[in-house]
């Protein structure tokens, strides 16, 4: 299966550049990355020609959950190879490689009934924007998830490989917080750009999506003003983002769920 090549791809990047981050392989871990680069280069190649051929329906767009999920990891992959550059953050690429990959394994599983109807450049716009904001902010609960657990470990003094793999606790919060800026304004200018193309919330079964994403967009701006005027860190910057992530999820997952599995109803 061509899944299994693009994990294999991704995940060998990975370990080349966790291993450049470990003491034994340290002294060599600018060769590490350089062999590592062609991995997760064919991997997003290969990744998306995939991704292409499974969404890319003439003026259409097939979009599933795994597409969709697919897509988001194609998104996730080049981020951890723009953070492969930095040398303290090759450890976190590590980890978002794998996300990645995993991710891949669910393209092919669409059907012809997940495809929309043919859609103007501007719903197109819409829904790419819609998914890079996606993809931004799962790479930010990623981040998330891993500062808990390191922060976890400081507290009990276990400082293993783990912490050895990740930056600094510090350089996590400050990257939590540049995904969320960056996530926060692709999500209101989706959020917006589909509101102006919806003629009818209730005929189109968008409502609970649209109100969904609302809340998401208001937590993270919740966020975003606590961070900036009070100073806002550790965990109580971690669950608030990881809410509103996790209501994102309900907008855009849970809804498709609910629409086309339970009601079966189309999407949109």
């Amino acid at each position: 299966m061509f899944q299994i090549t693009i994990l294999a791809l991704y995940a060998g990047a990975g370990c080349l550049l966790a291993a450049g981050q470990m003491p034994k392989y340290e002294h060599r871990h600018e060769v590490l990355f350089w062999l590592s680069l062609p991995l997760a280069l064919a991997g997003l190649l290969a990744h998306e020609q995939l991704l292409a051929r499974e969404i890319l329906v003439g003026d259409a767009l097939r979009l599933s959950i795994f597409s969709m999920t697919s897509l988001a990891g194609w998104q996730v992959a080049i981020l951890a190879t723009l953070a492969a550059l930095r040398e303290r953050l090759r450890g976190l690429s590590a980890m978002l490689f794998l996300v990645a990959g995993v991710a891949a394994l669910g393209t092919g599983f669409s059907n012809e009934a997940n495809v929309t109807a043919s859609l103007t450049w501007q719903l197109r716009t819409h829904v790419m924007l819609s998914m890079f904001a996606y993809s931004l902010l799962a790479v930010g609960a990623v981040l998330a998830f891993a500062a808990l657990h390191q922060d976890r470990l400081l507290r009990k003094a276990k400082m293993g490989l783990y912490t050895r793999l990740m930056p600094p606790l510090e350089t996590m919060e400050s990257l939590l917080y540049g995904v969320a800026m960056a996530g926060f304004l692709c999500l209101l200018l989706a959020v917006f750009s589909g509101l102006v193309r919806v003629e009818n919330l209730f005929a189109q079964h968008l409502l609970h999506k649209s109100v969904l994403s609302f809340i998401a967009l208001g937590l993270f701006g919740v966020l975003l003003i606590g961070r900036q005027l009070a100073g806002w860190r550790g965990r109580r910057a971690i669950y608030l983002y990881l809410g509103g992530f996790f209501t994102l999820v309900l907008a855009y997952y849970g809804s498709k769920i609910v629409l086309e599995y339970i009601l079966h109803r189309p999407w949109g």
